[in-house]
C-alpha cells in the first residue's frame, strides 16, 4: 500500500499598508514564479482605492498584468489560512497567531513614486520571491 502524496500547497499572505504597491508586486511575481506551486494572498490595513499604476507599469516591463488587481482589506481570515505571513511597514496592524511564520520585509514605499523609483523596490522583491520559493519548494 502506497502513502499518499501530499497535494496542499503552501499559502503565502503579503500586508502592506494599502495594498497598492508592495504586496501587490510581491503576489503578483510569487504567483508567475511559483507556477501555482504556493497559494498567494495579499491585503493591507488600510487599503487604497487602486494599484499604484506605477507598480502595475513596472510589473508590465517584467511581463506580468497586475492591472486587474484590486486592493483588499487585510481580514483575521486570510492570516488564519496561510502559512506564512509577510508583512511590508504595517507594523502592529497584522493580528498575530501561534504557529504562523512571520517575516518583515523592509522595502521603501513606492506610494507616489514614479517608475524609476519603482523599479529597484520591484527588483528586491523580485529577489526576496526567488529565495522565498527555494525556502517553500525545496528542490526533490
Amino acid at each position: 500500500m502506497s502513502t499518499p502524496e501530499v497535494t496542499a500547497r503552501p499559502s503565502v499572505l503579503f500586508v502592506c499598508v494599502h495594498n497598492a504597491g508592495r504586496s501587490q508586486m510581491a503576489a503578483a511575481y510569487l504567483r508567475a514564479l511559483s507556477g501555482g506551486r504556493i497559494e498567494v494572498r495579499s491585503a493591507g490595513s488600510a487599503p487604497a482605492v487602486s494599484v499604484n499604476p506605477a507598480a502595475v507599469e513596472a510589473m508590465a516591463e517584467e511581463s506580468i498584468d497586475m492591472s486587474a488587481e484590486l486592493p483588499k482589506v487585510l481580514t483575521t481570515e486570510a492570516v488564519k489560512e496561510s502559512d506564512v505571513v509577510i508583512t511590508m511597514g504595517c507594523g502592529d496592524a497584522c493580528p498575530i497567531f501561534p504557529g504562523k511564520r512571520y517575516e518583515d520585509w523592509q522595502l521603501e514605499d513606492p506610494a507616489g513614486q514614479g517608475l524609476a523609483a519603482v523599479r529597484p523596490i520591484r527588483d528586491d522583491i523580485k529577489a526576496r520571491i526567488r529565495d522565498l520559493i527555494a525556502d517553500l519548494l525545496p528542490a526533490k
